[in-house]
Order: C-alpha cells, then sequence, then structure tokens
C-alpha cells in the first residue's frame, strides 16, 4: 500500500452538508483534480496543487480524527487510479465510506461497500455532454443520485432524466440549488409536480459560506 500515491488537497473534519448523510460528524479527503468545468463549481481550489501522499500517511491521517463517516471528494476522485486502492483500504477497517463524483467517470470498479453519490450534469452546469450515461445502469439502493439545479428550464430536464430512466426506483434522488439561487423555486416546483426526491441544501455552506476545509 505504501508505494501509492495520491494527489490530495485537503483532509477536514466537518459536518457532511449533503446526501442522505447530511449533519453527520465525516472526515473528507479532498482529491486533487477534475476534468470537468461546471459552471458553479465551488470548490475550484482542489483543480491544481496538492500533496502527493501514500495511502499509508492518508489512512494515518483519517484515524488521528477517529470517524465513524469517510467521504472522499474532489475535484473528481475517480481521475486518479489508486482512489479505488484507497476506497477500500477505507473500508477495510470499518469506516462508512461514501463516494462524491462528477458522473463523468466510470463508477463500475468502486467497492460494493462504498456508497457512490452521482451527479448527473444539467444543462445549467455547462458540462452536460460529460454525463456517462453507462454508470446508471451500476446503480443500487445503496448508491444516491444528484441533480444540482440553475434554474427552471434544468429542473424540468431533471424531472425529465428522473422518469425516463426510473432513478427513484433505483436508489434515492437529490435535487439540489445552486447555492445561493432561489431554494424557495425549487421546493415549490417539486410539491407542485409531488416528484419523489429529497431536495436538499448543503448545510456547510449554510454555516460557514464558502470557507474551505469546512
Amino acid at each position: 500500500m505504501d508505494a501509492a500515491t495520491l494527489r490530495i488537497t485537503e483532509i477536514f473534519y466537518s459536518v457532511q452538508g449533503e446526501t442522505s448523510r447530511v449533519g453527520l460528524p465525516t472526515v473528507f479527503v479532498r482529491l486533487t483534480g477534475c476534468p470537468l468545468r461546471c459552471g458553479y463549481c465551488d470548490t475550484a481550489y482542489a483543480f491544481h496543487g496538492g500533496e502527493s501522499l501514500t495511502l499509508a500517511t492518508i489512512m494515518e491521517r483519517v484515524a488521528a480524527f477517529h470517524p465513524r463517516y469517510v467521504t472522499v471528494t474532489g475535484g473528481e476522485p475517480l481521475a486518479q487510479k489508486h482512489v479505488l486502492t484507497l476506497l477500500t483500504a477505507l473500508c477495510d477497517v470499518g469506516y462508512e465510506v461514501s463516494l462524491e463524483t462528477s458522473g463523468a467517470l466510470d463508477i463500475s470498479a468502486v467497492d460494493s461497500r462504498v456508497s457512490r453519490i452521482v451527479d448527473i450534469k444539467t444543462p445549467g452546469s455547462g458540462e452536460v455532454s460529460k454525463n456517462r450515461w453507462e454508470n446508471l445502469t451500476h446503480l443500487t439502493a445503496h448508491d444516491e443520485v444528484k441533480f444540482v439545479i440553475t434554474d427552471e428550464d434544468d429542473y424540468q430536464w431533471a424531472r425529465q432524466t428522473l422518469n425516463e430512466h426510473a432513478l427513484n426506483k433505483q436508489c434515492p434522488v437529490l435535487f439540489s440549488p445552486v447555492h445561493g439561487s432561489g431554494a424557495s423555486n425549487l421546493a415549490d416546483w417539486i410539491l407542485r409536480d409531488r416528484l419523489p426526491v429529497r431536495m436538499q441544501l448543503q448545510l456547510h455552506k449554510i454555516l460557514w459560506n464558502d470557507a474551505a476545509g469546512r
């Protein structure tokens, strides 16, 4: 394990701000680099830089927080080949592990014990062409799908995608407004159309705005 390295932007302890685990104290391992450039990206600082760490060092830093929950995020974690080994190692020592991924890269090789949080990029992201639709065939009830909604056009596109692929029958589906946009509008649309989705706000943004490492 020591020979493999990953480029890491930060490892920190915070509350989970999204997904069905919202509010739970969690260690976040943020990997460096991402092949996408979403217009609303809030972690552009993770595109470059970071430090090269061995898997053993990463595991030691995570263990120092004595967590139950660990989230591997980015950037785009799956852009680094050794992330699969890291995810398995985290599961092997007993953590409850989730992976936050853009949905542009293959999720099929991720350890089955990991909860995969898969974005589906809407037109408003500017990266809708990067969606890897094959990923939807690999989803299980253990995973979650997330749409970030910029406006009503995005909402209607996400609604159509939800229905076409019957996503709510595969796993929980999350609709999230871009931070600072009309969250109440999104809530009204979901209620109006009786969509079987969970609306979420980014708790960490509400608590600490855009502070890195929170």
